[in-house]
């Protein structure tokens, strides 16, 4: 039995959705973007997850009230295209967890008909990178051909290592009839670093491919915000999870 729970906040009719994941983790570059997209263009709140394997703790938010940790599924029709946003403060905190979370997210998949699903995350430098590259991969050379476009490399083989995580596990675990990608922009390394470069890398594609007609510039003017925020929670979770590592499970990874 899943330990997720996922409580439906508003029943949608979708026709063959496409999935975009962006939960925190190297640089937050997924979950810059994608909060950014369900700001810009407006995506409403249909699915609230939560489970008791995440971190114990409340975030004080701007208001001075407690809020759980969360992930949410945002909804959007654009272009007679129906897409589902994955975002949230957290990924799962352990191996058994992200796959169960993972495994809960592709039932929800099944049950949409998602035809396509497209995680986001980093590539950790030593230095940060002036202008990130953007990398594709996928579940199949389908699925790589279909999304990639000529500002984004594809030979990964000997310098990404694994994905680790939510971003990883969704490519995995997905169908094979499911044309399923990660994006991963370059950013720096530092588990404190905000990815902001890379995220505008993946937004201006984002653009590029689905015509959501975003002022990705705008970012700029909001990086203070996001700064102090997801640096706050960065560091407290940080703390949390370092409480409660066990030894011999130090990973450096991508996602």
């Amino acid at each position: 039995m899943s330990s997720w729970k996922i409580k439906q906040l508003k029943s949608v009719s979708l026709s063959s959705p496409v999935l975009i994941e962006g939960l925190p983790g190297i640089g937050n570059v997924g979950k810059v973007a994608v909060d950014f997209l369900v700001e810009e263009i407006k995506a409403k709140k249909i699915y609230e997850i939560s489970s008791y394997t995440m971190p114990h703790s409340v975030f004080i938010n701007d208001k001075n009230i407690v809020e759980l940790p969360k992930i949410e599924l945002y909804h959007k029709k654009h272009k007679n295209n129906d897409f589902l946003f994955l975002c949230g403060d957290v990924q799962p905190s352990d191996e058994i967890s992200c796959y169960e979370f993972s495994g809960e997210i592709i039932s929800l998949c099944k049950k949409h008909r998602c035809r396509d699903i497209i995680t986001l995350g980093g590539i950790g430098l030593i230095d940060i990178p002036k202008k990130p590259k953007i990398y594709i991969t996928g579940n199949s050379g389908r699925a790589v051909s279909k999304y990639k476009d000529k500002e984004m490399k594809d030979s990964l083989y000997g310098i990404v290592g694994p994905i680790v995580g939510v971003t990883g596990l969704l490519l995995g675990m997905a169908d094979k009839s499911t044309n399923a990608v990660a994006l991963l922009s370059e950013t720096y390394g530092h588990p404190m670093h905000l990815g902001i470069k890379g995220a505008k890398e993946i937004l201006r594609y984002m653009n590029r491919r689905f015509k959501f007609g975003i002022n990705v510039e705008k970012l700029d003017k909001e990086i203070k915000e996001l700064e102090d925020e997801a640096l706050k929670r960065a560091e407290e979770l940080a703390k949390i999870q370092s409480q409660n590592k066990k030894p011999g499970h130090d990973v450096n990874y991508i996602g």
